[in-house]
């Protein structure tokens, strides 16, 4: 049965009202929730979540600059937040396949130097700040994902409804079923994180990103190790380049020390890589194996692991922010700015802005109309100076690493020191990751290691350490728009690129019984970290929400 005909035959579903609806209790829909509270604590404030719990889907290095959230709630430190061990030094490595030449301090680009930011575990941020939001009256639903968008007479987006539980694979509904919830809105913000796929309906139907460069991404693929006492070194903060990146393939590598003997580190590459025989996943774990990366690691054990998408076309790609009834924030738009690598401070500080424009139009009696107002204090906010001094940062690199380097260099080093605060010059992109893909045929075959089990490991060990797990008799959540075209285009032409790009083996070309292939997609494997959503050179698959509470549970990530 289609989601219309289960409507029309068990509905209509219960309602409830609120002022207002987020999707995703993560830094942004969460800073959206505390600030309208803040300012009116009679607003009626609801905020969904489709992982277990606030912070079980959150993934990121991550080294956090606490300007916003000093700015929402100032006696953060007072109140316990998770921000605990201060970055105490950075080190900026280019790595080669068997050298390391470490910048000299004073020649680090300033968006790489972190004194004053602390080194987190960015799901523990975001538990302490639903605790926070629901001490001032904020519901909060984890376990309900966010999956439809509800759409009034006049086009304007009046809220949202939670996907039915209890569908099997089929498509009926059985024991235990139970049909989502619609919850109505004066506005609605979507908070969904790097790809949101409501979000990215919303930019499709009212055509937000017309004329800004298509947005780019990457996939960061992240560990987590209790390493050898002997070898740590709390608050250190590395970033590496190069090596095992080819010149024309985006990536690098970062290792974060924290508190207790852990380090957070991953490597990022960028989803706009043209071989299709990269797999993201196989080059993090070859990065490990540099010896500067490797020294921290010898005695030492993996707890964790987990991957995400992330926005990086920085500021030229941000589509427009408001459209009737509602508006985007964090990485869901793509406030993260990829040449400090960070965006929890940019997600907090636009769920502010946001709450601002709402409760300014609730006290004026508005609903259901642009609010106008956000973009405009976006456009005066410290945040919008600071992505307009990096907005050329990740289209340097489409030209090769050796000059994205050297831009990287002289906007924002040299720069800075002659009294130049954003660069007077402005680059564009004009390509979409997924059509930068070269035919197979076209390019020679990457012959990655076999996992050692110690250092490097291989892709189901890893998913087993993200605590994943979906029910397993509902529909698969990613969904193909025509089955036949991973065998006939995706394999044919580019080798089965899905079977590499994810990096939880959700994808998997098999033995058909008749003599050829055909796609096995392993769903319950599924990290939501939307890759594939972006990558798929065809855009066949299109990544929808499951039940709510599936996915990963990651733990100190």
């Amino acid at each position: 049965m289609s989601p219309e005909e289960i409507l029309a035959q068990y509905g209509p579903r219960e309602a409830m009202e609120y002022d207002v609806v987020i999707a995703g209790a993560g830094p942004a829909g969460l800073a959206t929730a505390i600030r309208l509270k803040q300012l009116d604590p009679d607003l009626s404030v609801v905020v969904l979540e489709k992982g277990s719990e606030p912070g079980a889907h959150i993934l990121s290095g991550a080294v956090m600059d606490p300007r916003a959230l000093t700015e929402l709630l100032s006696d953060w430190k007072s109140q316990g937040a998770p921000l605990e061990q201060p970055v105490s030094g950075d080190e900026v490595l280019f790595l080669s396949a068997h050298g390391t030449r470490r910048v000299p301090q004073m020649l680090i680009p300033d968006v790489l130097h972190n004194h004053g930011n602390y080194v987190v575990a960015l799901g523990a941020v975001v538990r302490w700040m639903a605790q926070q939001a629901e001490a001032l009256g904020v519901e909060i639903f984890p376990g309900f994902a966010a999956a439809e968008v509800l759409y009034d007479e006049q086009g304007a987006v009046r809220g949202l409804a939670t996907g039915n539980m209890g569908i099997g694979k089929d498509g009926l509904p059985h024991e235990g079923f139970q049909l989502g919830m619609e919850l109505a809105a004066k506005y609605t913000v979507f908070a969904e994180g790097a790809r949101g796929h409501l979000g990215k309906q919303v930019i499709a139907r009212y055509d937000l990103a017309r004329g800004r460069d298509p947005q780019s991404y990457a996939i960061g693929i992240k560990e987590l190790w209790e390493l050898d006492a002997a070898r740590a070194r709390p608050g250190l903060v590395v970033h590496t380049a190069g090596w095992p990146m080819d010149e024309h393939t985006y990536g690098g590598g970062f290792f974060y020390h924290l508190a207790g003997n852990l380090a957070a580190l991953g490597f990022v590459t960028g989803l706009d890589y043209q071989n299709p025989w990269t797999s993201p996943f196989e080059e993090m774990q070859r990065w490990k194996t540099h010896p500067a990366i490797r020294q921290y690691l010898e005695g030492g054990k993996r707890v964790g692991y987990g991957a995400r998408a992330i926005t990086a076309g920085g500021l030229n790609a941000l589509p427009r922010l408001v459209f009737p009834g509602g508006a985007l924030v964090g990485c869901e738009a793509g406030t993260l700015n990829a040449a400090r690598i960070k965006g929890s401070h940019a997600a907090i500080k636009t769920g502010m802005l946001a709450a601002e424009a709402i409760a300014a139009a609730l006290k004026a009696g508005r609903a259901h109309d642009e609010l106008t107002a956000y973009p405009e204090a976006f456009e005066h906010s410290w945040l919008y100076e600071e992505l307009k001094r990096s907005r050329n940062f990740k289209v340097w690199f489409k030209q090769g690493n050796s000059v994205g380097a050297l831009m990287t260099g002289i906007e924002h080093w040299l720069l800075p020191r002659l009294g130049i605060k954003s660069p007077p010059w402005t680059r564009h992109n004009r390509k979409p990751d997924h059509m930068r893909l070269h035919a197979a045929s076209q390019v020679e075959p990457i012959r990655y290691p076999r996992p050692d089990g110690v250092l490097t490991f291989d892709r189901l060990a890893s998913v087993f350490l993200s605590n994943t797990n979906h029910e397993e008799n509902q529909p698969s959540h990613l969904t193909l728009k025509d089955p036949s075209v991973p065998v006939a285009v995706n394999l044919a032409v580019y080798a089965g690129p899905e079977s590499r790009y994810c990096p939880a083996g959700v994808y998997e070309f098999v033995d058909d019984g008749t003599g050829g292939e055909r796609l096995q997609i392993n769903a319950q494997n599924c990290v939501h970290c939307k890759t594939c959503d972006i990558k798929d050179p065809t855009q066949n698959i299109v990544w929808v929400a499951p039940e709510g509470g599936g996915g990963p549970n990651y733990a100190g990530m």
